[in-house]
């Protein structure tokens, strides 16, 4: 038989098998290394937070990684590719966001919390149902997420390999969904912080040299480069002007701007990113690494934006919609076109690293969530109850919650995969702007908080998001939609921050005034106790029934 291309990658089945190769051993390495690096059975400081071991630059990078998804890497590169300009800003948004992160919620993070998010509420309003109302909202931000991760994981190999049919692609999604539950209760945070790094030094090493070929296709000239993705597009000059992600909306500017910042927002306060602030040793310590954080990520986005432009200029809007609707695969697609009609052996192998680095972004991303999950499972909801459990005990049940919520999300991602999936990164994002950033920002910075309007922030903040998002028209109501054949859009944007956001802040002020004068007293002074503390270190007093720093 000839050595014929496989579908839509344009290489040869020789370079397929390449890639399965890779991640075949990829997996195998990496699984090792959690192994190696897993913590003891009764040792929940090296569970949750690796003790701190790692250096700035390697915890940058970890952080990095948590924080660029793949969802990051393949939508965000798809909607560079289909609409230009609103894709670079939203790129842009994410790079802020993790500057926001930096300089206003790092440090106050790392102070207050010492595993969780449960812990850095429950450091000035100690109590149970503080905990138990942060790891709902902790899994309502995540699951989602997890799950785009998940039934994407199946396409994306379907398409790397060739595979065909649903009931490959759903065992590709049941066999990675095994891999990321065991890096997470093997690893603990030190094995996924090591996939993590692997991963970013693997994605922005494959995707600079993509670039560099990139421009090189245009004789180092970024306005011919610029000028073919217009015209590659369809779009003409609109490619290169804001409006064209939103043009079909009914308030496209305000659509725009609402979702930016609903990225800028939500981004930030995503738990299993702020779990990163907890395994530094000290405030400078997250000060460097949040450093190495934010300039690997503006790295990536200037790659991606490179890389999404390339797709524009050398496939085309037509090719790639072909591959994808939602453009997912314009990334891979970029990458491809860069070597031109007839890759070399060498460029193979390049393609080969670029969708090795991608397959290892899918498993650490989902990885680092079902950590985040599991530790708030175990330490939040078990670990607090009143009759005290051994830290053995507890790190049984953390690993045992990585393994619940694994399985959930893998179950939910067999059931979602043949659906729009981009209702649940927004969903994600969502939550994470309307209800965590409210509750960040009044509890680590308003005396006069109280755990009502902790309470009022979280749950009213989430469930305003669930109930509105059930009217974008990201759920129904277009034929891009989760549900094409049905028509229940009544929410005029296509992210419920516009109203979610400001609701979010405003149930926690208004809770706060609502709770008794002597209650509101006695959690001020709660606050005041450790205010010097959080803000500043100043010192390690902790209230009654608060988690002390390690």
């Amino acid at each position: 038989m000839p050595n014929a291309a496989g579908p839509l990658t344009g290489f040869s089945d020789s370079a397929q098998a390449m890639s399965l190769v890779a991640f075949t051993a990829l997996a195998t390495v990496t699984l090792l290394l959690c192994v190696m690096t897993g913590p003891d059975r009764d040792d929940l400081d090296e569970f949750y937070t690796g003790y701190g071991s790692l250096s700035p630059m390697r915890n940058g990078l970890a952080i990095g990684g948590d924080y660029i998804s793949a969802a990051t890497v393949l939508g965000t590169g798809g909607i560079i590719a289909l609409t230009g300009y609103d894709g670079v800003v939203l790129a842009l948004s994410t790079a802020l966001s993790l500057v926001l992160l930096m300089f206003l919620l790092a440090e106050p993070l790392r102070n207050a919390g010492r595993f969780t998010m449960g812990d850095a509420f429950a450091r000035r309003m100690p109590g149970r149902a503080v905990r138990i109302a942060a790891c709902a909202a902790t899994i309502a931000a995540l699951m989602p997420m997890m799950l785009v991760q998940l039934a994407g994981a199946g396409d994306l190999l379907a398409f790397i390999l060739g595979f065909g049919g649903d009931g490959l692609k759903t065992g590709c999604v049941v066999a990675l969904g095994a891999l990321m539950i065991s890096y997470a209760a093997i690893g603990g945070m030190k094995g996924t912080a090591l996939i993590q790094i692997l991963k970013m030094v693997m994605l922005l090493g494959s995707g600079a040299v993509v670039s560099v070929l990139v421009l090189h296709r245009f004789d180092w000239d970024p306005g011919a480069l610029l000028a073919a993705a217009a015209q590659g597009s369809g779009a003409g000059p609109a490619f290169l002007h804001s409006g064209l992600q939103f043009a079909g909306g009914a308030h496209p500017r305000l659509d725009m701007i609402t979702s930016e910042l609903t990225v800028v927002l939500g981004s930030a306060c995503l738990p299993h990113v702020t779990m990163r602030m907890y395994t530094a040793r000290s405030a400078r310590e997250v000060r460097r690494s949040m450093s190495w954080a934010v300039s690997t990520v503006a790295l990536f986005v200037l790659i991606i934006s490179v890389v999404g432009f390339g797709a524009a200029a050398l496939i085309g809007r037509a090719g790639i919609t072909a591959a994808d609707p939602q453009g997912n695969t314009a990334y891979l697609l970029g990458s491809r076109a860069a070597f031109g009609a007839d890759a070399s052996w060498a460029e193979t192998m390049l393609f080969t690293t670029v969708t090795t680095a991608i397959f290892l972004t899918l498993l650490a991303s989902v990885a680092g969530m079902i950590l985040a999950c599991a530790n708030s499972l175990a330490h939040d909801v078990f670990g607090h109850r009143r009759k005290q459990i051994s830290t053995r005990t507890e790190m049984t049940l953390a690993r045992g919650s990585a393994l619940s919520v694994g399985l959930v999300a893998i179950v939910l991602a067999t059931l979602v995969q043949h659906r729009n999936l981009q209702p649940l990164v927004t969903l994600s994002f969502c939550v994470g702007a309307s209800a965590l950033a409210p509750a960040l920002v009044y509890g680590l910075f308003w005396r006069r908080f109280t755990r009502t309007g902790l309470m009022y922030t979280l749950i009213g903040g989430t469930l305003s998001v669930f109930v509105l998002m059930t009217g974008t028209n990201l759920v129904s109501g277009s034929p891009t939609s989760a549900f094409p054949d049905h028509d229940f859009n009544w929410f005029p944007f296509t992210t419920t921050g516009l109203v979610s956001i400001p609701l979010g802040f405003a149930l926690g002020w208004l809770g706060t005034v609502l709770s008794a004068r002597r209650t509101a007293d006695e959690q001020r002074r709660q606050y005041e106790a450790v205010e010097a503390w959080i803000l500043a270190g100043a010192n390690k007093s902790s209230p009654s029934g608060g988690t002390s720093q390690p």
